[in-house]
């Protein structure tokens, strides 16, 4: 097998990626201008807001990981699926700062409603192009997916309403994924 196509440099590649994502994302966070509780009170929702998109970051690395380990060869179709699924992670450290700069608004809510469902229906495609390649059993995620997607649809309006509802919505999706697929 031509070594650069083999699963363990696909990961390597998104293992490094997915850490600088991260990196990128912790140097956005600033300490507050105010001193004491009313400082930390002040740097507490971008906090949560990094907190969460660490955990969503988290969770695809470890879905990615059990994922990649159930192939032998990554085709250049499984490559590109992968480019385009790192280059959604990566949007998401923008959609965090900007909720941590503007606060959270109805615009900046939607905004990262709608960057979450990026990454998700990227990895659905990776998925889905891994397992034709493989031959893979269905995998026992498809549900969680297809519904994690259809509550970030669903968090984009409701973020015009109440964005705080809708970051909740968000957040039931990190909730949902908690717990990884066993490995097949």
């Amino acid at each position: 097998m031509d070594d650069s196509f083999s699963p363990s440099r696909l990961e390597a590649f998104s293992d490094g990626v997915i850490a600088v994502i991260i990196t990128i994302m912790v140097l956005e966070l600033h300490v507050p201008a105010q001193h004491g509780l009313a400082g930390f009170m002040q740097v507490l929702p971008t906090i949560g807001v990094y907190a969460l998109s660490f955990t969503f970051v988290g969770i695809f690395w470890v879905n990615h990981h059990l994922l990649i380990h159930r192939i032998r060869e990554a085709s250049p179709r499984i490559l590109w699926a992968n480019l385009v699924f790192l280059f959604c992670l990566s949007l998401f450290p923008i959609a965090t700062d900007w909720i941590g700069v503007k606060g959270l608004t109805s615009f900046t809510t939607a905004l990262y409603a709608t960057v979450s469902i990026f990454p998700g229906v990227a990895y659905m495609a990776l998925w889905s192009r891994i397992r034709v390649q493989s031959a893979a059993p269905p995998h026992a995620t498809w549900g969680k997916q297809i519904a994690s997607v259809s509550l970030y649809l669903l968090a984009i309006p409701v973020a015009w309403y109440r964005p705080s509802a809708s970051l909740a919505l968000i957040a039931i999706v990190a909730v949902l994924w908690l717990m990884p697929p066993k490995a097949e």
